[in-house]
C-alpha cells in the first residue's frame, strides 16, 4: 500500500514548481529523496507510519541545527532551518493537546499495568506509533517518567 503522505509531497513538489517556490521546492526535495532512500536501502515501499517517523527524524535534526545556529550567532542559517521545519511540518500530522497526550500516557499506563521505571518501555512502545509525528516524544518520556515515579 502506497503512502498518502508521499503522495501529498510529490504533489506539493509539482505546485511549487508550478508556482516557480525554489525554497519550498528543495526542502520538498529533499524530503522525497531521503523517502527514496530509504526504499532504495532497504528495497520496500514505505508505508504512512514509516513515512513519519523519517519526517520526524528530519525535523528534529532541523530543529537541533535551528538551536546550534541560534546559539552560535548564524541568523542567516538558523532561519533556513526555521523556514525548513515549517514546510516539513505542512506534512505532519496535527500535533497531540498537552491534555490528549496526558490522557493517552494514562490509558497506556492503565493498559500495561505499568506501576515503576522498569515498565517505562512497554508504556513508550504503546504510545509510539499513537503518536509519531504529533507530539515530541522527549517531552512525553518526562511525562511517563513524573507518572511512574
Amino acid at each position: 500500500m502506497a503512502s498518502a503522505i508521499k503522495d501529498q509531497l510529490t504533489e506539493s513538489m509539482k505546485d511549487a514548481m508550478r508556482a516557480k517556490d525554489k525554497p519550498r521546492l528543495g526542502v520538498i526535495r529533499l524530503a522525497l529523496s531521503e523517502l527514496k532512500r530509504v526504499e532504495v536501502d532497504e528495497r520496500i515501499e514505505l508505508e504512512d507510519e514509516r513515512v513519519l517517523v523519517i519526517l520526524d527524524k528530519m525535523l528534529k535534526q532541523r530543529k537541533d541545527s535551528f538551536t546550534q545556529f541560534t546559539d552560535a550567532g548564524r541568523i542567516d542559517l538558523a532561519d533556513q532551518e526555521a523556514f525548513e521545519i515549517i514546510v516539513l511540518k505542512d506534512f505532519m500530522p496535527a500535533s497531540l493537546s498537552e491534555e490528549e497526550i496526558v490522557k493517552l500516557i494514562d490509558d497506556a499506563i492503565q493498559q500495561t499495568g505499568a506501576a515503576s521505571m522498569k515498565e517505562m518501555g512497554k508504556v513508550m512502545g504503546i504510545l509510539k506509533p499513537q503518536m509519531q509525528g504529533r507530539a515530541d516524544m522527549a517531552e512525553v518520556s518526562k511525562v511517563i517518567k513524573s507518572r511512574l515515579s
